[in-house]
């Protein structure tokens, strides 16, 4: 017997795909496993007692209004915060340009909502987020990769991008690749953009995550009229609490906020009050260090374990900040075909074919080093590199 359906999908429903990291995680909950696919936060870095004392505080002083709606451009002092942030890492714009949303994952959605046409070009990075395509595909774009070397994209390869609607781009410690853009070429590759009237959406949820220099200034602080600017609170307190920024400039800020009030009408005002309540007197700066020692220390373990075990014929760089390593593969193996041997052997990765918007390498993979301890880490990679010489 047949089941029949009154219902008709869109058109752009055909591009919604599941996450393949979702579906990873799934297959990780199993016991036994070893998993250094997900790119979630140690929840040992979680400020707990922080949040339970801001929470009571905001339910204390401003329950009513913590628990009604909300402006839709979010809590004016957390607004004010960011702006006063990121003022102070270059950035040039005020409290009128930030818009809370929901997690930066909405901010995509949003950003692809009110610039992308079905047909139109975006301009992306080879490998780059998953989640932004995600959030795109529904507008139905084309995608252009971009060339890249260990450092990001090649200024002179964006002229393969004329005429996008943007480029996007992740300059500190990208996730998959770890890669992070230098001063340097953060300056020539908004020389080229600005050439070519290539406007770009910056998003920087690992920036604060580095374990040796910070970054250098983000892309939006050479030129803030062409660049939409997102940021995070999921990797620095709790992906939890859902939250996240745009910084847009001035033009784009309406059509931004009519999206967001189409989306939720706004983002959750108790969570930015506790949020704000929390850091307002700064507090990421005693607790974002402590963040970083973690990191680096599973960092070096698992660059150590690399070192130790993988195979000859294994490439990857050891990042300075963030969450993650890249692997490439000896050519001709497939990462997707591997994935289930690792199973078999107790550890699980994210192929690397899913964060290419066109010609993936089969030939790569993505660890995350934040969520298991040194001695794990060690362990995950001896089965890795065991996996790859019995499929040799």
């Amino acid at each position: 017997m047949t089941t029949s359906t009154p219902w008709k999908l869109a058109h752009r429903a055909e591009r919604m795909n599941p996450s393949i990291i979702r579906e990873i995680l799934k297959v990780t909950e199993q016991p036994g496993i070893i998993s250094l696919a997900g790119g979630l936060p140690s929840p040992d870095t979680f400020p707990i007692e922080a949040m339970r004392e801001a929470t009571a505080r905001v339910l204390r002083d401003q329950p009513r209004e913590a628990l009604q709606y909300a402006a839709s451009e979010g809590f004016a002092p957390l607004r004010e915060w960011v702006a006063e942030t990121l003022n102070a890492q270059g950035l040039r714009a005020d409290a009128s340009q930030v818009l809370i949303t929901t997690g930066s994952q909405q901010g995509l959605d949003l950003v692809g909502k009110v610039l992308i046409d079905a047909g139109s070009t975006v301009a992306v990075e080879s490998p780059t987020y998953l989640g932004a395509l995600q959030a795109f595909n529904p507008y139905e774009p084309e995608y252009v990769s971009v060339a890249c070397d260990d450092e990001g994209p090649l200024p002179d390869a964006l002229v393969a991008a004329r005429g996008a609607r943007f480029l996007y781009a992740l300059p500190n410690f990208q996730n998959p690749s770890g890669r992070c853009i230098g001063a340097a070429r953060r300056e020539a590759l908004v020389a080229a953009a600005q050439a070519l009237a290539l406007p770009i959406v910056e998003d920087n949820p690992y920036g604060d995550l580095w374990f040796d220099e910070p970054p250098p200034a983000p892309l939006a602080s050479r030129w803030p009229e062409g660049t939409v600017y997102l940021g995070s609170f999921s990797k620095v307190l709790a992906p939890g609490l859902r939250l996240g920024y745009v910084v847009a400039p001035k033009p784009l800020c309406p059509k931004l906020l009519q999206a967001k009030q189409a989306a939720d009408l706004h983002t959750p005002g108790f969570n930015q009050r506790v949020v704000h309540e929390v850091i307002r007197d700064g507090f990421l700066l005693k607790h974002v260090p402590t963040i970083r020692a973690r990191y680096r220390a599973q960092r070096d373990a698992m660059s150590s374990a690399l070192t130790a075990h993988m195979p000859m014929g294994c490439r990857w760089n050891t990042p300075h900040g963030g969450m993650f390593f890249w692997i490439e593969l000896p050519e001709g193996v497939d990462a997707v075909a591997l994935l289930p041997k690792a199973v078999a052997h107790g550890m699980a990765y994210v192929p690397g074919s899913a964060f290419y918007a066109d010609q993936p390498r089969k030939n790569t993979l993505r660890l995350s080093f934040v969520t298991v301890a040194p001695a794990e880490i060690e362990r995950g990679i001896q089965l890795l590199a065991q996996t790859l010489k019995e499929a040799a």
